[in-house]
Order: structure tokens, then sequence, then C-alpha cells
């Protein structure tokens, strides 16, 4: 399954560079315009990240979202600044598919357990982002990729696997928004050792055949954003690669 995805800073469209602020791209099409033009092609949810929100809690572009998904409903996955039970709340009654969880997961577990029973895990992706170190450790990092935790991808998966985790949307910060291709040997690892998680592959997806090898090495969701921004292949085209059994190039 390909996930398109679309970052928004004050209502534009953007990409970052490896989670840079200070390295932004914007796109003279609005949201709209690529919800249509997915749409159209039937795909079944659309990742979003709301940066303002993500960087600046009060920053959060709540109006825009909420005509968003109210006229696209149950078709957004929707982070960026998730910190309370009222913001997944929100979402919810706004129409979001799913909401999720990145930073507040590991800032306060206990509460993120809550909402795991609360509200389901059908509704929430727990966002994963790691720094590999030489020695293969994946470490958790967070608030923006500022602040490195010290916790193994593998100790948070444990820690929340109890609670019923489905959804995991793991990134290696050094490939987002790179296009040089994702960290293959990471999703092949993660997907053998983790068989009751769909895990979501983003960052670095930037060919055709980098979709075929991650298919290849276990991952069913793939998240696409800048490859799509930039033209690199058409929607249509990543849908037939990941449908096909071998590559041709």
């Amino acid at each position: 399954m390909i996930i398109p995805s679309i970052d928004i800073i004050k209502e534009k469209v953007v990409r970052l560079y490896q989670g840079k602020y200070s390295q932004v791209k914007e796109y003279n099409k609005d949201v709209q315009y690529y919800v249509n033009k997915y749409r159209t092609h039937k795909v079944k949810m659309m990742h979003l990240v709301d940066l303002d929100g993500a960087r600046n809690y009060n920053s959060k572009q709540t109006f825009f979202l909420k005509k968003l998904l109210i006229k696209n409903s149950n078709f957004f996955q929707i982070g960026g600044g998730i910190k309370y039970s009222k913001d997944i709340e929100t979402l919810l009654e706004f129409g979001a598919k799913r909401v999720v969880i990145g930073s507040s997961a590991l800032n306060n577990m206990n509460k993120t357990k809550k909402w795991f029973k609360k509200y389901g895990p059908k509704v929430i992706t727990l966002a994963i982002d790691v720094y590999i170190h030489s020695n293969f450790f994946k470490e958790v990092v967070i608030s923006g990729w500022k602040k490195r935790t010290g916790i193994s991808l593998e100790h948070i998966i444990a820690e929340f696997s109890p609670f019923g985790l489905k959804h995991v949307l793991c990134t290696d910060i050094s490939k987002d928004g790179t296009l040089s291709g994702p960290n293959f040997s990471l999703y092949k690892e993660i997907s053998k050792k983790f068989q009751h998680i769909e895990f979501q592959a983003s960052g670095g997806v930037g060919s055709l055949e980098d979709i075929l090898i991650l298919k290849k090495n276990g991952i069913k969701k793939i998240i696409v954003g800048k490859a799509l921004l930039e033209n690199k292949f058409t929607l249509l085209e990543a849908e037939q690669c990941y449908q096909k059994e071998s590559f041709h190039a």
C-alpha cells in the first residue's frame, strides 16, 4: 500500500530536508489539489503532518485542519503537536482516520498507554524516529529530532505491544527528505522481528525500485512524499510497481 504524504506550514505544502526547518521547500499547489489528485487513484489514506504544531504546540493549524478533515473524512492519518487527549478527540471528531503520536509517547508512556485503551489501537499510529549508531543501536529521537532518548526502537515496541500496538511509522532520520533511498536493512530486520506490527516505511524513497525492495523486505505500507511532489514518478506508477512481483528498469 502506497501512502502519499504531505507536510504543511501556514497551510502551505512544504518539505523539509532531514527535518530541518532551515531547509524548507514550498510547493505552489495547495493541499486540496494533492488530495483530489491522489483520490482519483482511489488512495485509501494520506499522511499529513502539521509542522507548525510539531514545532510549537500553540501554533497548531486547527481551523485549517478542521476544514480539510471535514471535507475529506476518514482519509487522513495526521500528526504534529499531539500532546493531550483533547488533541486526539478533536482530530477524530473532525474526521481523521488515524492520529499519529510521536514525542508524547516517549515523554509520557503511561498517558499514551491509556490512549491505546481509550481510543483503541486501530486509530493510533506510533511514530518512531531513529538515529542509527555505528553499532546498529536504533536510538529513538524526539522533539523534532533535537533530543536523543537513549531508548531503543525495540524497547518502545515492547512497551506498547501489550496495549495492542499495530501501526508504527518508522523513520531513519538520516534518510528523510533526501530521495537517496530508504534504510532497507532496518526495515527488513524489524518487519521480520515484529511480525504483529504493520510498519510504515518513511524516508528516502526516491525511485520505483525503492518501493519494490521495501516490499520484498516485508514492508506492506510505504509513505511517499517528496518523490511524488518532485514528480520522480507518478502515484499510478508507484502503485503498479508495488503490485509487481519484479522490477525491470
